[in-house]
This record gives C-alpha cells, sequence and structure tokens, in this order.
C-alpha cells in the first residue's frame, strides 16, 4: 500500500474497538464479582492492597493467596511484549487480532466450568487476559486509554472537561467525551452482566464472548483485507 493512501489509524485504534473491549472489561469485572468471589480482576490494585494487608497482620499463607492473580497479570504483561514481535514474523495476522481471538476462547472455556469448579480457575483467567488486553490496546485513535478498568479515564474527563471550560478549545471537549464514552462503554458492559448473571450463572460469560467475536471478525478482515500491507505496521503507543 503506498503510504500516502495508509490510513491515519489502524482498526485496532478505532474508536469503537476500543468501546467494545471496554464494555467486555466491564462485563468481565461484573462477571467475577457477581459470580466468582466477589473480586475484581481487570487490574491489581485491590490484590496488592490486600497482599500488604495480609502481610501487616503476618498472615504469610493469606498473603501468598494473592501473589497468584499478580503472578497470572505479570506473565500476561510479558507475554503481550513478547509475542507480537514473534506473530509479526509469521506476516499472517496481528498480535491485536490473535489476542482477541485467545480471550474469546478463553471466555468460551469458562463458560464450560461448573458452577462448583473453584473460583480461582475463572479469576486467574481473566487476570491474565486482562493483563494481555490493557498492554495491546493502548491508543484510540492516538487519545491514551485503558480498555480493562475507569481509573484513568475518570482522570482524564476531569482534566480535559477543565481545560474545555477554560479554552472551549474543541479538542478538549472532543476528549472529554471521547472518555465519558469510554466510561458509559464500561458501566454498560457491567449492567448487561449483571442482569444475565442470576439466569444463566456461569454461562452469561458467554455475553462477553459475543462482543469479543465482533471485534475479532473485524480484525481478522482488516489484516487479510483492507490492511493486509499494513501487519508491519505498529499500533501509537507501541
Amino acid at each position: 500500500m503506498d503510504s500516502s493512501q495508509e490510513p491515519r489509524y489502524l482498526e485496532c485504534e478505532r474508536w469503537w474497538t476500543f468501546a467494545l473491549l471496554m464494555t467486555v472489561g466491564g462485563y468481565l469485572g461484573a462477571f467475577t464479582y457477581n459470580l466468582r468471589g466477589g473480586v475484581f480482576c481487570n487490574a491489581q490494585t485491590a490484590n496488592i492492597v490486600l497482599f500488604a494487608i495480609a502481610l501487616g497482620k503476618g498472615a504469610f499463607a493469606q498473603a501468598f493467596y494473592y501473589v497468584i492473580p499478580m503472578g497470572a497479570y505479570l506473565a500476561g504483561a510479558m507475554l503481550s511484549e513478547a509475542l507480537p514481535l514473534k506473530l509479526r514474523r509469521a506476516g499472517l495476522i496481528r498480535w491485536d487480532t490473535a489476542l482477541v481471538g485467545l480471550e474469546l476462547l478463553a471466555v468460551l472455556a469458562l463458560g464450560f466450568l461448573p458452577e462448583q469448579a473453584p473460583f480461582q480457575i475463572t479469576q486467574v483467567s481473566v487476570n491474565f487476559i486482562c493483563s494481555m488486553q490493557y498492554n495491546t490496546f493502548r491508543q484510540a485513535q492516538g487519545v491514551p486509554m485503558a480498555t480493562t478498568f475507569c481509573t484513568n479515564h475518570v482522570r482524564q474527563t476531569g482534566v480535559h472537561l477543565t481545560k474545555w471550560l477554560r479554552s472551549r478549545h474543541p479538542e478538549d471537549g472532543a476528549r472529554c467525551l471521547a472518555h465519558i464514552g469510554m466510561l458509559l462503554a464500561f458501566a454498560a458492559g457491567g449492567v448487561v452482566c449483571t442482569m444475565l448473571c442470576p439466569r444463566f450463572l456461569g454461562r452469561s460469560i458467554w455475553g462477553a464472548g459475543i462482543l469479543l467475536a465482533v471485534v475479532f471478525a473485524d480484525l481478522l478482515y482488516a489484516d487479510l483485507c483492507k490492511e493486509r500491507g499494513l501487519l508491519f505496521r505498529k499500533p501509537a503507543g507501541h
């Protein structure tokens, strides 16, 4: 593809891709909280705090328990940093596409677990895939974003709202709305999951699979067709 005709942003950097992944993040957070131990597995702040509390109380066995999800998150970050280069050399599909496919398979598999299965299986799995998703999808059309938790979106909303109120600069207004949109997408995922959990129990996680399937199909089409000549181009932020 002629560089003058290259799209400004890859499909994996589009707003709608990030919005769907944010919805998945909210969905998985609600799933693990409602049905798998009352915990949030999208990030590690709570686990580190609980780890520190356990150490402070001298409950070393309990402290070690929190090392497991933190280790899964660490492993996910490391793999998502190491695997893209190998996949890029193969020249088949982008790592971003492969990751969403792996997430889809993981979500499908978790839906088949019996309700009596240890919660830790789902918790560690979600820790792992959320870490890889967070490290892989970094910027939505040039705007740094996370797709598995909301803290930075809340902060950025406040920052750009303040800047817009001060200067009325259109870019600040647009960025403020973009972050608000991501927050709404995350919340929508949590709402839908919470409504489905009582009826479908563990299989309600397949709702996230539907969203992942849509993202995967679009990214795969981009890799094989409209962005075939751009497989070696890195997304912004990498």
